[in-house]
């Protein structure tokens, strides 16, 4: 039922946002702009100093008596002068007019939302192309997390019924632990076609047995969220390991041939010294470097007999 009402109110949030047009913006605009140069709580009727049922005669002539107090002619260096006037004219022209009248007492009563929908803000503040990368990266990231942890809160759950239901097949429904080990067979849900496990009760641990040992089954092994484990970390750790083995794979390639050039001038023997077997065997290639290091000093013995 709760879910019921939400969905409801957000369809209604959302449909009311998307009937909002340029002229509520604007409405919105001045509202916020009147404010802030006039005052808190100004309003169009109290600006123009005239009830919210005066007729389009009436705001007509308090136009003109506010127009001559606001005048930049009138008001020579006086900062914002010239917004404040071009203002009132806004607003003066919202009032008559029968239709943005009507939208404007909508707000008036009602209040002007605090949020406007995605369109007004994006109109006004219009974010860039990175701005815009950066807030979805987030939202998408903060929205996997949110997933984890519903996951993470379902698995526990699971684990901890696998676990009691494994302790009363092995030791009734008073779970009074018993000595030796006893296997059991649990179901790993309630449902009719599910699938059951092989587990073992010894003591007060459970363990899921399986083709390898057997792994404690407790609520340790479930997965903790975390944001390291969203996919902007995943995509970064996943680049940064393709890098890092290459810079590895090479350093140990030059470091072979090294030792490779050291034992073709007889310095060295990797194969008959144990120091050089070990350095071998640490490289990952001891066969590789021992047939190299082996073929190179049979082939300098014939070149001396020659000679």
């Amino acid at each position: 039922m709760k879910l019921l009402t939400l969905l409801i109110a957000s369809f209604t949030l959302f449909a009311v946002v998307l009937g909002w047009t340029k002229e509520d913006y604007e409405i919105f605009d001045l509202v916020s702009a009147i404010e802030a140069a006039e005052g808190k709580g100004t309003t169009f009727y109290s600006w123009l100093e005239v009830s919210p049922t005066a007729t389009s005669s009436e705001i007509g002539k308090a136009y003109r008596k506010k127009s001559m107090t606001l005048h930049p002619d009138k008001n020579p260096g006086v900062k914002g002068i010239q917004e404040r006037f071009a203002r009132l004219g806004v607003v003066a022209a919202i009032l008559r007019d029968l239709e943005g009248r009507r939208r404007y007492d909508f707000f008036y009563k009602n209040g002007v939302p605090r949020w406007r929908g995605t369109g007004y803000y994006y109109s006004r503040y219009r974010p860039g192309l990175g701005s815009v990368t950066v807030f979805l990266v987030f939202l998408t990231s903060l929205l996997q997390y949110m997933v984890q942890r519903m996951n993470y809160s379902r698995d526990i759950e699971r684990v901890e019924r696998i676990v009691e239901k494994a302790k009363t097949a092995a030791w009734g429904t008073r779970l009074s632990p018993q000595e030796g080990a006893r296997k059991v067979k649990v179901p790993l849900s309630d449902r009719e076609d599910t699938r059951w496990i092989d587990v073992l009760v010894e003591g007060n641990e459970v363990f899921l047995l399986g083709e390898d040992e057997p792994e404690p089954l407790n609520t340790s092994v479930v997965q903790k969220p975390a944001f390291s484990k969203t996919w902007v970390f995943s995509i970064v750790g996943s680049l940064v390991s393709k890098v890092l083995p290459k810079s590895q794979s090479k350093a140990d390639a030059d470091e072979t041939t090294e030792g490779e050039e050291t034992d073709a001038d007889g310095t060295t023997d990797g194969a008959s010294t144990p120091g050089g077997t070990s350095g071998s065997i640490r490289k990952g290639t001891p066969s590789a470097v021992g047939k190299a290091g082996g073929s190179r000093r049979r082939k300098v013995p014939t070149k001396r007999a020659n000679k």
